[in-house]
């Protein structure tokens, strides 16, 4: 589990492709003491990957083959930079929201727009994944936390502050590219909850569960 909130940047130094699976090397400003356990997870670009082997900053993990398919890792190639993430811990502030990073698909960014310091982007994502955004609720691209400012008939709006340009890849990244998206669990949860009740919410229901009382 994470929380959206990048720690650091790294770069891509091998990325093996074999078959239906992989196997990348990342450079990341992590030292031994910062290190994560080898069986660890950690999150790069959003995804999360279950660490191989860690050592004197180089972090290797193994691509599963929907990992290849589902994710920018797909496409990623040596010396691009990624975001990164180290798991969320009971002591660790839960600065931006629970991110899982389980990649739901890949969006594109559309457009940028300087916003006074800060940059509005536009990101488009496949038909079908949209009812999981609302406008002011959370989603996760590429990694990042940010709050959904406007809903577009084919994706959504997000705005980056300074802050978030300088210490992630965002700022970077030009109008065309493919970022990793992961929409809100909660609200995946509940639809799952509500296809159960072929009424959906009837007057019956909402009483059961307490919702309204004669």
């Amino acid at each position: 589990m994470f929380t959206g909130i990048v720690e650091a940047t790294g770069r891509v130094k091998d990325i093996e492709k074999r078959g239906g699976s992989g196997r990348i090397t990342v450079e990341t400003p992590f030292r031994d003491e910062d290190a994560i356990p080898t069986g660890g997870s950690v999150a790069v670009d959003g995804v999360c990957l279950t660490v191989r082997a860690m050592k004197d900053g180089l972090l290797r993990a193994d691509l599963s083959g929907e990992t290849l398919a589902r994710t920018t890792l797909g496409r990623a190639k040596r010396g691009d930079r990624v975001n990164l993430e180290r798991p969320l811990t009971p002591r660790t502030p839960l600065g931006g929201h629970l991110v899982t990073g389980h990649v739901d698909c890949t969006g594109r960014i559309e457009k940028k727009e300087r916003l006074g310091e800060g940059v509005l982007v536009h990101i488009s994502i496949p038909e079908g994944h949209g009812r999981y955004v609302v406008e002011k609720g959370s989603v996760a691209v590429d990694g990042m936390s940010l709050t959904v400012c406007g809903l577009l008939p084919q994706g959504f709006s997000v705005v980056l502050v300074p802050h978030t340009l300088k210490v992630t890849t965002m700022g970077e990244k030009p109008v065309g590219s493919p970022v990793n998206i992961e929409t809100d669990i909660i609200a995946k949860y509940v639809e799952r909850f509500l296809k159960g009740y072929s009424g959906g919410l009837t007057r019956a229901f909402l009483k059961d569960h307490g919702f309204i009382r004669d």
